[in-house]
């Protein structure tokens, strides 16, 4: 049994994808915090701004923790993509912080927003459960630190002593249309407009694309239910039907061309080491390479069901990209080419771009 209560719940990286459909899902039944870098202008939580990075991060974490009965941490970096040291002061260094600030605070629950970017490859195509092994894909950066910040979740459940309820959400790829814009800036040259989209053709990729997604609603109520259940352990988070390289043409409203992934990865690479596409080469081999994901654990001790289907899941992204819709934080802002140029000519292109 379980007793639903009123508790103060943190989210770091709360203006963010994942961050913002939590705020949405513990609506009033909750008092939750927002820890961010940049504070935004939106209610819907009590913010607070730290940066993960910082030296002082562990001080500043704690007490913001202080008096918390869940933490759920969500935040993470996904560019500047040529800044690997960055990429893991955010996400392995990042999570250390948080996982030290949670322990010096003695918050008694702590959920960490990891990824099917955690598994190793897959072997084959059935789905498999939490206990495939949580190495990562060797050639993806993401996956790699996703794999490490778990790895630092194992260490803390090995210490002696009192220790929080661990909770790990495995989702696969996630989408929601407000993040359209973000999604943008991160995969699009500056110069491209959103509305290039309508202009595709042809989609060149291997007939073998099978990628679990999901949607962000669906996986902060499986975070929610995590929490009012103070439920511990690995959870995946997928669809039923993943998304296949049909599934993508169809929502462009193009032709699905079979290209080998090797072809297609080796394009890709060229691309990014020229800087003409901000897009690492590591996330083809991760899409090619993740395995799909059996739910069964989150639907019997969570109670847990996906409301969005993968092709739903699917065309709420592409809808975004295409609008470039966008939220109400900054990480959510509007992306208009204009805006991006500026940003270029001022701080260089986002895929080696210094953060301050």
């Amino acid at each position: 049994m379980w007793v639903l209560r009123s508790m103060r719940i943190v989210i770091t990286g709360a203006t963010g994808n994942v961050g913002t459909a939590l705020i949405r899902r513990l609506g009033d039944e909750h008092s939750v915090v927002g820890v961010s870098r940049r504070r935004p202008s939106t209610g819907g939580a009590a913010w607070h701004t730290a940066d993960l990075t910082r030296p002082d991060a562990v001080s500043v974490l704690r007490e913001i923790f202080e008096g918390a009965d869940a933490v759920v941490h969500a935040a993470w970096a996904f560019q500047p993509s040529h800044d690997l040291g960055y990429l893991e002061r955010v996400g392995v260094d990042g999570t250390r912080h948080v996982i030290e600030a949670v322990t010096a605070a003695g918050v008694p629950h702590l959920v960490h927003l990891s990824s099917i970017g955690t598994y190793a490859k897959k072997t084959a195509n059935a789905p498999v459960d939490e206990s495939w092994p949580a190495t990562g894909i060797p050639s993806s950066p993401y996956s790699q630190h996703k794999a490490a910040a778990e790895r630092l979740l194992d260490e803390l459940e090995e210490r002696s002593g009192d220790s929080p309820i661990v909770t790990r959400m495995r989702p696969g790829i996630i989408g929601q249309r407000s993040a359209g814009s973000a999604l943008l800036r991160y995969a699009l040259p500056a110069i491209v407009p959103a509305r290039a989209l309508d202009l595709v053709m042809l989609v060149p990729l291997d007939h073998a694309l099978a990628v679990p997604v999901v949607h962000a609603d669906d996986v902060a109520d499986a975070i929610a239910r995590a929490l009012e259940r103070g439920a511990g352990g690995a959870y995946n988070l997928a669809t039923p039907k993943p998304i296949t390289a049909d599934d993508i043409a169809a929502a462009l409203r193009a032709h699905h061309v079979h290209v080998p992934a090797p072809v297609v990865r080796a394009a890709a690479a060229a691309a990014w080491h020229a800087r003409l596409q901000p897009v690492d080469p590591g996330w083809l081999d991760l899409a090619y390479s993740v395995p799909l994901l059996d739910t069964t654990r989150a639907e019997r001790e969570l109670g847990w069901q996906p409301r969005h289907d993968g092709p739903e899941v699917l065309r709420e992204i592409i809808d975004g990209l295409r609008t470039a819709a966008s939220g109400r934080t900054p990480v959510l802002r509007p992306r208009t080419v204009a805006r991006q140029l500026a940003d270029l000519l001022r701080r260089g292109p986002v895929s080696r771009r210094r953060h301050t």
